[in-house]
């Protein structure tokens, strides 16, 4: 499936294949410890490490999506009504780029 990935170091958002698994969404954001957060009414959920400002990590990149709290690295946006049971996200690649900010 889709998925876009939000990289803070690079400032880049980027669309990528991966496998439609929690598995997958927590080697790409680096640790097992995740949480999400609705982006859209679409079930549209950014993940990330829900420990983010508690874990110790050097020159790591934040960012946040519209008004939500800012993330200390890596997000992963998939859709999931159930966070059991994923699939690509509705939102574009485009119109998230232009609500993603980078601090």
């Amino acid at each position: 499936m889709k998925a876009l990935l939000v990289n803070p170091s690079l400032k880049e958002v980027m669309e990528i294949e991966i496998e439609p698994t929690l598995g997958a969404i927590q080697d790409l954001i680096g640790f097992k410890t995740i949480a999400s957060d609705e982006i859209d009414d679409n079930f549209d959920q950014l993940f990330f490490d829900e420990e983010c400002f508690i874990r110790q990590q050097d020159q790591v990149g934040r960012f946040k999506v519209d008004n939500l709290a800012p993330i200390l690295g890596m997000g992963v946006i998939v859709n999931t009504v159930d966070s059991k049971a994923f699939n690509s996200p509705k939102v574009s690649l485009s119109d998230l780029i232009k609500r993603v900010t980078f601090l």
